[in-house]
């Protein structure tokens, strides 16, 4: 493990040994904690705003051919695809 140093609010500092005294963990252990849940949520957010923006375009668009049997036939145009 790293040691880092970070200036605490005498009111977090107090909040967070409360915390590890109710959870029976260290002050250190409780900072992991909330970094590893803070980061988790980062990582989702961005996952959940990827998805929501590539759902936003879809059926957004239309062949301009016309409606096609792709999603039908996916599978044997994919076949056919590799073979080439």
């Amino acid at each position: 493990m790293l040691r880092v140093q970070v200036q605490l609010t005498p009111v977090q500092h107090r909040r967070l040994r409360q915390r590890a005294k109710r959870l029976g963990i260290s002050v250190a252990e409780v900072v992991r904690q909330a970094v590893d849940a803070e980061l988790d949520a980062k990582e989702r957010d961005a996952h959940v705003d990827v998805a929501r923006r590539a759902l936003a375009v879809c059926g957004k668009y239309t062949d301009p051919q016309g409606p096609s049997n792709v999603a039908a036939r996916h599978d044997a145009i994919l076949a056919d695809i590799y073979r080439q």
